[in-house]
């Protein structure tokens, strides 16, 4: 399916896309697209976790105040990130050409199932930050997920 083959190109591209994902997508949207279809998306943005750390930083206007609940949030995307690049690496370590069709399934079962688990870290620390926003701020993080999701929806 997507890890069949071991280039640096396809795992770089594929932990991008699910960091970019993890952020970004509802459940229902990441359960019609395909995980290569994402890999294809973060092949066009090429955006790493800390530009995406970085443009989310300025998009949501955080405070100095809110600096500690961010630098939470920022390290669970790091976090993932690496737990992403983890799995990316062991699973392009098995030989293509013995995977199984059932192989491949569980490959894939495997990565959302990793997703699953930090997107729940992820939302858990989003939402200490988000709980502290001022309202007028909560609305703009609002609009930015929105826009995210809208982006990442039409570009599929």
């Amino acid at each position: 399916m997507f890890m069949n083959h071991g280039s640096i190109v396809a795992k770089r591209s594929l932990v991008t896309a699910l960091l970019s994902a993890t952020l970004l997508a509802s459940p229902v949207a990441l359960a019609q697209n395909s995980m290569s279809r994402h890999a294809a998306k973060a092949e066009q943005r090429e955006e790493t976790v800390e530009q995406r750390i970085t443009t989310l930083h300025a998009e949501l206007k955080i405070t100095p105040a809110e600096e500690s609940d961010w630098q939470a949030v920022a390290q669970t995307m790091r976090d993932n990130a690496t737990a992403m690049e983890k799995l990316a690496a062991d699973k392009a370590s098995q030989p293509a050409a013995q995977m199984t069709a059932v192989d491949d399934l569980q490959t894939y079962q495997a990565f959302a199932q990793a997703h699953v688990d930090n997107l729940k870290k992820l939302t858990a620390s989003f939402q200490t930050l988000y709980e502290a926003m001022p309202d007028a701020q909560k609305k703009l993080a609002d609009q930015v997920f929105q826009r995210a999701h809208r982006q990442d929806s039409s570009a599929g």
